[in-house]
């Protein structure tokens, strides 16, 4: 698995941070940027931060918002996020005016892992998984690591995060449900022929329980390592409230764990989708 258990603190903050920039990306999706003190900065793709959202009118959520991270930039000072507006939070977080502050919390949970051996990975998310991953391009170029991302959507217009994958020199490959090209077997064939060309290394995923299924079983077959960031609903964020416990199969045994703590990256095979 890709973190030891128990596992340790590590540095959080919590601040105002000023809004820099707030934009819509399509019609779904919103990027949010944010200029943080330099522990929030320091977050790695795979954490999350906890938002206290504006309330909308009309509305008064209760919780703050885990967000998982889409780039952190320690030189700029700044944190970004994408998201969707789905509820109560994130209609309140679309509020948000550029020299407006928002109240965050973290960085929280363990990252993903990159193996300097490696020289090629794969990344296969879906929906707001595609956010989650977008950092990981980044992250690979500065180790010299070579990125493949398999990006899935309903439709063109509703992908993300594909020119941050070219951005940082990833070659990317667009499938979509509208043509089938989404379809579990045509991702199986895509995947099969990048192992085939010894373009794969390891996976890393997010955002579709069928597409995990699918790569776990890959995974197995040719001995491949894999992580998953996993999505769950959280309260804390913190681990202490235990909101957030899920099944994991680690040697034939079935073992409780804290998204929020002990992950939100697990090692893939480990994972119940």
């Amino acid at each position: 698995m890709p973190h030891p258990a128990p596992a340790q603190p590590k540095p959080v903050s919590q601040q105002a941070a000023l809004v820099l920039a707030h934009d819509a990306v399509n019609a779904e999706y919103r990027h949010l940027v944010l200029r943080t003190d330099a522990t929030a900065a320091a977050a790695r793709p795979g954490q999350f931060f906890q938002l206290l959202c504006p309330a909308p009118p009309g509305e008064a959520p209760f919780l703050r918002r885990p967000m998982s991270l889409y780039g952190a930039d320690a030189e700029a000072g700044t944190v970004e996020f994408l998201y969707k507006v789905t509820g109560a939070g994130t209609r309140g977080l679309a509020t948000l005016r550029v020299g407006e502050r928002l109240d965050i919390l973290g960085p929280l949970g363990h990252g993903f892992i990159l193996n300097p051996s490696w020289r090629d990975i794969v990344v296969v998310g879906r929906g707001v998984g595609l956010a989650t991953l977008g950092p990981l391009a980044r992250m690979a170029r500065g180790m010299g690591i070579g990125v493949t991302a398999v990006l899935s959507a309903r439709r063109p217009e509703l992908m993300l995060s594909d020119e941050l994958f070219r951005q940082h020199g990833a070659s990317v490959l667009a499938v979509h449900d509208h043509d089938g090209t989404s379809a579990p077997a045509a991702v199986e064939a895509m995947l099969r022929g990048l192992i085939a060309q010894g373009r794969c290394d390891a996976f890393f995923t997010c955002g579709s329980a069928r597409l995990l299924r699918l790569q776990q079983g890959l995974a197995r077959e040719f001995g491949l390592p894999g992580q998953v960031a996993m999505e769950q609903q959280m309260a804390c964020g913190l681990g202490m409230c235990f909101c957030c416990v899920r099944d994991f199969s680690v040697d034939g045994k079935t073992v409780h764990r804290r998204v929020c703590w002990d992950g939100p990256v697990f090692d893939m095979l480990e994972a119940v989708a």
